[in-house]
């Protein structure tokens, strides 16, 4: 499965992430790469906007091929999640939240594509209880097809423990986990506990970010590029990675 990240569509593009890459952008993104990989999609939805936006977000999504997308019940400004309490987190109205996810299942033209609440509740510092609650209602009345639990703390202990409450009241709906903070946490150990979804966010970004870095260095020191060739690929090989299906 491949994450349509909004963190990462913001930072290539040198932008903070507070959804300053419209859908329009981020679409066709997306439409991109469903031209050359046939892997499910997963779109990170943000806070879905207004109810009515939303509902012909879920059209364009699934239009194009998009398998699901998830929504955070936050409402605001958009801050990332891993600032934690540092920075404002404020949580939308569960009811009104419950009609945007509501608005985004009217809009689906197959019961195949999945809509999933991003809870943050425990981001914003107000606990399982309140975590459950929302996810609860998320669930039975506004018709999310899951849930995603988000936390920013390294121990991962609070996540271990809403997989449990949430099994014991709902051994079937789907649960989607984000073990950027909690990275000792192996998807076998998740998954024991009932996630069925691992997501890594945006680890490909970072790893290549210090790699260009380290590249762009060392040119530079050495006014010329032969010191990097052990660690790049070859351009014979870059080119013969796409199947140039025209040529056929």
């Amino acid at each position: 499965m491949l994450w349509s990240s909004s963190l990462t569509s913001s930072a290539v593009k040198g932008k903070p992430d507070i959804e300053t890459v419209d859908t329009t952008e981020r679409v066709q993104i997306v439409q991109d790469v469903l031209e050359v990989s046939n892997k499910p999609v997963l779109y990170d939805g943000d806070t879905g906007g207004q109810k009515e936006v939303f509902h012909f977000t879920v059209k364009r999504l699934e239009r194009l091929g998009v398998s699901g997308v998830v929504i955070e019940d936050k409402c605001g400004l958009k801050q990332n999640s891993l600032f934690g309490t540092e920075r404002a987190q404020q949580l939308e109205d569960i009811g009104t939240f419950c009609e945007k996810l509501r608005a985004g299942k009217a809009a689906q033209a197959t019961p195949d594509f999945m809509i999933f609440a991003r809870l943050e509740a425990l981001i914003a510092g107000h606990g399982e209880d309140e975590c459950m609650r929302r996810a609860r209602a998320f669930v039975h009345e506004g018709g999310a097809d899951g849930i995603m639990v988000h936390s920013k703390e390294k121990d991962g202990a609070e996540v271990l423990s809403m997989l449990r409450r949430w099994r014991k009241e709902e051994p079937a709906v789907p649960v989607i986990v984000v073990p950027t903070t909690y990275n000792h946490m192996t998807e076998a150990e998740l998954a024991a506990e009932g996630a069925n979804i691992c997501i890594y966010a945006n680890h490909l970004l970072r790893a290549s970010y210090l790699s260009m870095l380290d590249t762009a260095s060392k040119i530079l020191a050495a006014g010329r590029s032969k010191e990097v060739d052990g660690q790049i690929l070859p351009t014979k090989e870059m080119i013969t990675l796409i199947d140039d299906c025209a040529g056929r």
